[in-house]
């Protein structure tokens, strides 16, 4: 039996551990049959439980989120170890590296007055540090944005990139003149008798246009499908809590009823505490 780490606040000691639980003689079975692809959805599931907590302003648990978020970190630092590619000082001083590199009004001479001023010259940057790396030029610039974004995300992104060089609307007008075109076609689509592959193409434009007015908002489509989530599941929960009392299930009640609860949870938001 191997002996844990004692100074446990301390990075040293989770690359330890994680070293002991991949290392063949003595470790863990589960974590020894792992590789890049397989660790790759709890990444970016840990990813999405950190932004959880955040959205809940639940400090104890972002603090344990951030702890599995970096775990991952390691875990793929030490396979890449264990390939003879990179470690983890690696990927660290990478991250300063590109930090140092991309403020240069904060690290070097450079001045700037805005944020919008700060994004501009961090693109400017990358694409610096591309052609320094020898990448051919991409033939569109869309070609960076991740397919594995989620697709409110990524169209955000197509979006942003396409209105860099003037492909975007004049204002939030000609986004909801757009919308209402949509709609349109999606009505008249489901009158058709609703082709399923029509139907999903006509849907998929709706929702590009309403990331876009998104967009031309300021506004998160992700935070803001969040936000309309939880509204929905405490409200739901409200018609379950007041059937319960009666000793009844949703599908013991009527719609009507239902609404009717649904309407009163809306009047307790509003009510100030």
């Amino acid at each position: 039996m191997t002996a844990a780490p004692t100074d446990l606040g301390r990075i040293e000691a989770l690359l330890a551990i994680m070293a002991k639980l991949r290392d063949p003689d003595g470790g863990c079975p589960w974590d020894l049959e792992q590789n890049f692809a397989t660790i790759a959805p709890y990444t970016v599931e840990e990813a999405y439980e950190v932004a959880d907590a955040i959205e809940r302003g639940d400090m104890a648990d972002l603090r344990e989120e951030l702890g599995d978020l970096l775990l991952q970190v390691a875990f793929h630092a030490q396979m890449a170890s264990e390939a003879g590619t990179f470690g983890f000082e690696d990927v660290v001083r990478a991250i300063c590296e590109k930090m140092i590199r991309r403020h240069p009004h904060v690290f070097g001479d450079e001045t700037t007055g805005t944020a919008s001023a700060v994004r501009g010259r961090w693109d400017d940057i990358k694409e610096q540090e591309k052609a320094a790396k020898g990448k051919p030029a991409p033939e569109s610039i869309l070609d960076d944005v991740p397919l594995v974004l989620p697709a409110l995300t990524r169209a955000v992104k197509l979006q942003n990139r396409a209105a860099r060089v003037g492909f975007d609307w004049p204002s939030t007008v000609e986004v909801l003149d757009k919308l209402n075109e949509e709609m349109l076609e999606l009505s008249e689509e489901l009158t058709k008798g609703g082709d399923p592959d029509r139907l999903e193409d006509e849907f998929g434009d709706l929702l590009f246009v309403y990331a876009n007015l998104a967009r031309h908002m300021k506004v998160d489509p992700e935070a803001a499908l969040r936000r309309a989530n939880a509204k929905f599941a405490s409200r739901f929960r409200h018609i379950e809590m007041r059937l319960a009392a009666s000793n009844r299930r949703p599908e013991d009640s009527t719609l009507k009823e239902m609404d009717a609860l649904w309407t009163e949870a809306k009047l307790i938001e509003r009510t100030p505490k």
